[in-house]
């Protein structure tokens, strides 16, 4: 490794045995993030071992009284007694160790401490882009997003690894008008570009993706032997789950105010259903009806049935259920409908209501699960609508509202299940929500990659501690001060948490904020235009009047 600028000297250990403080005068070159290495003798092997600034204080300077009085000229003071302007400054810098880089095992701690004295230098750009990154541009399996944040210019290429991204899951976590949205188009492009040909679905609450469309006919995602991404937006009335696919907490959430008899009886209706069925057996609503009838029905000592009162009420619920838009006894979204190697497909759910959208989830979420699974486990074959012979990634916006912290979900335990099971079958999610402390935790813990934007809400943060243990806490106090587009990526993707700026989108972003005050002034003038109009416009003349038998008609 090349390491030509010295930016300071080893004092010594810091608070832990994993950190060591330097001096220097350079606060140009030394920032917060910034990748910093010294050398250290192992046996015959002299090894670079990196590290990364956590912190930095100033410990010598010019007396305030200089800076108080804005008629003295600092630069003349510090000549006289020996400072060497302009850095008069000096500073004692904290960083945390990595360790040095194993090209088959990543970074290794060696546990060696630099002695006093020794020299810290500023890492290339050239080894920064061969050590951070587990894929390099362009190669089978990366996914380029942007450049390192601390290097101008895009000089260090920050690329991840696909398979590690969608095989032990990612979540993007970030606060409002932050870029979350356009970070994740970003490595929707990545997924869909010729050295990945991913398969992709997306549930969409928001209408925010339907500009992937512009992948088509695009030329960074065409290829030489005839690739071009599919891109599948299916809009509300295209949305079709059949009814014999849900379960019955599906159904309990769909059908409003039930009361506990009334759950019983549905419950109790559901398993008669599910006894009577054979194989592939599907049932609507009317099947349902009659079932909630049985359970319902009871026999007196005289031989005679009767009818309870939970029955008619239920069957009310359930003709309106079948009157849905999204749930039909037959038209289903199977698998092979939603997934395709090089393709991805968009639910578009902006005017379908929460509890829908939860159980549209769930149920698509299940039945892609068990389809990965049950092919793996060559239980089906391709005949069957769930054979789906791929690896799959599934990314949820608005990831609270399908798993919430603290409140029931149809998702969220689907979700636990998938995040657990889902490497070994490969199933992949990506979380997007802007709310992490409103995401249920156990959910969170379980998405290796990490993609952190800013959150200046407390609590936010303050779950991000717990949930994403990977980025380090000296990367997480630098999350109120990120604007736009900036994001720290840690976890299983890169081989060390890095400060990123995201490169800039090849299709058009679709989640951009209203512009308020231009649409005002535009309704306003033209408006005001068309009154105008009107108002100049010429009245049209009276017609002469008529006397007929000495009336006057006009």
């Amino acid at each position: 490794m090349d390491m030509a600028q010295v930016v300071g000297t080893v004092k010594g250990p810091g608070e832990t045995g994993n950190d060591y403080l330097f001096i220097t005068a350079d606060n140009r070159q030394v920032k917060i993030g910034e990748f910093v290495a010294y050398t250290a003798q192992q046996g015959d092997q002299t090894l670079e071992i990196l590290g990364k600034i956590a912190d930095l204080r100033l410990i010598d300077h010019l007396p305030d009284r200089i800076f108080a009085d804005t008629a003295i000229n600092p630069e003349a003071i510090a000549a006289l007694v020996g400072f060497a302007y302009p850095n008069p400054e000096i500073y004692e810098v904290s960083v945390a160790v990595i360790g040095y880089f194993h090209p088959a095992l990543g970074f290794i701690n060696p546990r060696i401490t630099p002695d006093p004295g020794a020299k810290v230098y500023r890492v290339e750009d050239a080894t920064l882009q061969r050590v951070v990154n587990k894929k390099q541009p362009g190669e089978i399996g990366s996914a380029h997003i942007g450049s390192l944040l601390l290097r101008p210019g895009n000089a260090v290429p920050v690329t991840l690894d696909v398979k590690e991204l969608v095989s032990t899951h990612m979540a993007i976590l970030a606060g409002t008008g932050s870029g979350k949205s356009y970070t994740a188009g970003v490595l929707l492009e990545e997924l869909m570009r010729p050295y990945n040909r991913a398969a992709v679905l997306i549930f969409d609450p928001h209408g925010e993706y339907g500009t992937l469309s512009d992948m088509r006919g695009h030329p960074a995602f065409a290829s030489t032997d005839g690739y071009a991404p599919e891109v599948k937006i299916l809009s509300p009335d295209q949305i079709r789950i059949r009814l014999s696919s849900l379960e019955y907490y599906d159904l309990l959430s769909l059908l409003p105010d039930m009361s506990d008899r009334q759950q019983a009886i549905l419950n109790k209706g559901f398993a008669i259903l599910k006894r009577h069925r054979k194989g592939d057996y599907r049932w609507d609503v009317n099947d349902l009806i009659r079932a909630v009838h049985e359970a319902d029905t009871s026999t007196d000592d005289e031989g005679n049935e009767k009818l309870g009162s939970s029955a008619p009420a239920i069957e009310w619920k359930l003709e309106k259920l079948a009157r849905s838009d999204y749930f039909h006894p037959m038209e289903h979204l199977a698998p092979k409908d939603l997934f395709e190697p090089g393709q991805v497909t968009v639910l578009q759910m902006s005017e379908i209501s929460q509890e829908e959208q939860q159980v549209i989830c769930a149920a698509v979420l299940r039945q892609s699960y068990q389809a990965r699974l049950n092919t793996v486990k060559e239980k089906v074959d391709a005949s069957d609508e769930t054979y789906l012979p791929y690896p799959v990634f599934i990314l949820l916006e608005e990831a609270h509202r399908f798993a919430p912290a603290h409140e029931p979900s149809r998702c969220k335990q689907i979700l636990r299940t998938i995040l657990s099971e889902g490497r070994k079958f490969g199933m992949g999610v990506g979380l997007i929500t802007q709310r992490p402390g409103k995401l249920d935790s156990d959910v969170l813990s379980q998405c290796m990659s990490q993609f952190l934007m800013r959150i200046v809400n407390p609590v936010d943060q303050e779950s991000l501690k717990y949930g994403v243990e990977a980025a380090g806490r000296d990367l997480l106090k630098e999350l109120p001060a990120l604007t736009k587009g900036q994001v720290i990526v840690s976890g299983a993707c890169v081989n060390t948490p890095v400060l990123c700026q995201v490169r800039q989108r090849l299709t058009q972003h679709g989640g951009e904020t209203l512009n308020a005050p231009a649409d005002w002034q535009g309704y306003f003038q033209a408006h005001h235009q068309r009154q105008r109009t009107m108002e100049q416009a010429p009245m049209a003349a009276p017609r002469k009047a008529q006397t007929i038998g000495g009336i006057s008609i006009e």
